[in-house]
């Protein structure tokens, strides 16, 4: 039995046209001898009926106390919408096809609701469908804990649950469908002459994601390259072939000269952060202030980023929105921090970047002249990341892009 799961955003499922082209994608797979599993995510985006942040919007009208539980409850009543939509579009084509929650798929997670991370999974129900010649529709998103409590996987959890299926079930590939053609070297409303990738390798479209990349979320990808499973990033609306994510790099295809490696893939970025400067030189005892402040920031759950540790100072990121939260609880520890709002976090990402001369000297070259001032940086085996004033952004996005020659 081939396995071939495919998943479909919210946007690919939001009308009867569109749905009917989702069914066309599934129709393929059956003629190719697959046996589909088709993971879909709740219709529409923000303000459409059914949309996740319409469900969570409707009970903040009326209270925001309703616990985390309950609030899983009801956005995971969106997938199960989606789903029953598709099997009877499904059906109506002649498909025999059957619908199935996360729990009934055998997604088992933990218990932190909002946000679980799956522990394991029983694709058992899914395979005796499939033995049956059905197509197995699957919600995305959500799980059950051990004791059959209703979770979400947190924000792209669909792509998530397409990955763990695809694993547990030794999938042929995994296909993230979306609106948009695969995946590009930079965000193509910044960048006009941004151009699709053809093939990416695991590492480099994670680090994109986690960078700021909307396109699939990074756990996806890091599940999916625990069994090698191959991801392909499709559109919907079109036959293009999109972006395959494997193990190879592009460059490194037999008989290419090994000296050819793609050293930078793409540029990705992220708005809407606060640099923190916390002062620690008069300090008494340097290393428990250091613990300190990660301390406070980890038990008020402020998630932290491009973090630099200094013998002076501790820099680190956070989102504008709970700068003025971390702030105060800086304070209250005996700190005097100071900040930056409005920052963005830029990122160039190639798995050729290690040990290649003069990749951080291009990059400084190029905001130089742009007038971009770098106010933080930092630097990975993939990825080198640089700070900067938001209103500079993209304008760094664009030199950057133009400095490394990824345009079409």
């Amino acid at each position: 039995m081939r396995v071939l799961v495919q998943k479909f955003g919210g946007t690919s499922l939001a009308t009867a046209e569109r749905r009917s082209q989702v069914s066309s994608k599934v129709s393929e797979a059956v003629r190719e001898g697959f046996s589909p599993v088709v993971v879909v995510s709740a219709i529409g985006r923000t303000g459409d009926p059914y949309a996740t942040d319409t469900f969570i919007n409707m009970v903040k009208g009326i209270s925001s106390d309703l616990p985390q539980r309950e609030l899983d409850l009801l956005v995971s009543c969106g997938e199960v919408i989606s789903g029953a939509v598709m099997v009877s579009t499904l059906k109506s084509l002649g498909f025999d096809a059957v619908l199935l929650t996360g729990g009934q798929a055998g997604i088992i997670t933990n218990d932190s609701y909002g946000d679980a991370r799956i522990i394991r999974v029983e694709p058992r129900k899914i395979v005796e469908y499939l033995k049956e010649g059905k197509v197995v529709v699957v919600t995305g998103f959500q799980g059950i804990t051990e004791d059959g409590q209703v979770t979400t996987l947190g924000r792209g959890g669909s792509d998530t649950t397409a990955a763990a299926l695809g694993v547990a079930l030794n999938a042929e590939a995994i296909d993230i469908y979306t609106d948009v053609e695969g995946i590009m070297t930079a965000d193509p409303r910044i960048v006009e002459d941004a151009r699709i990738l053809d093939i990416i390798t695991y590492n480099e479209i994670c680090q994109l994601a986690h960078q700021g990349a909307k396109v699939i979320h990074p756990r996806a990808v890091e599940i999916a390259m625990q069994r090698n499973i191959p991801l392909r990033i499709k559109c919907t609306f079109s036959d293009a072939p999109g972006t395959l994510v494997t193990s190879i790099q592009a460059d490194m295809s037999a008989g290419t000269d090994i000296t050819g490696d793609r050293t930078i893939t793409g540029i990705a970025h992220t708005p809407s952060v606060t640099q923190i400067c916390v002062p620690t030189l008069a300090l008494t005892d340097t290393l428990q202030a250091n613990k300190q402040i990660f301390r406070g920031m980890a038990l008020a759950g402020i998630s932290v980023d491009f973090i630099s540790v200094q013998p002076d100072a501790v820099l680190y990121t956070v989102r504008d929105d709970e700068a003025n939260k971390a702030v105060k609880i800086l304070e209250n520890m005996g700190f005097s921090p100071s900040t930056v709002p409005s920052c963005a976090k830029v990122s160039i990402v190639g798995a050729g970047i290690h040990g290649v001369p003069g990749v951080m000297a291009d990059m400084v070259e190029a905001l130089s002249d742009a007038g971009v001032r770098i106010l933080q940086s930092a630097d990975s085996h993939t990825t080198i990341w640089v700070l900067v004033d938001q209103e500079n952004m993209v304008k760094a996005v664009q030199a950057l892009h133009k400095k490394y020659q990824l345009g079409a």
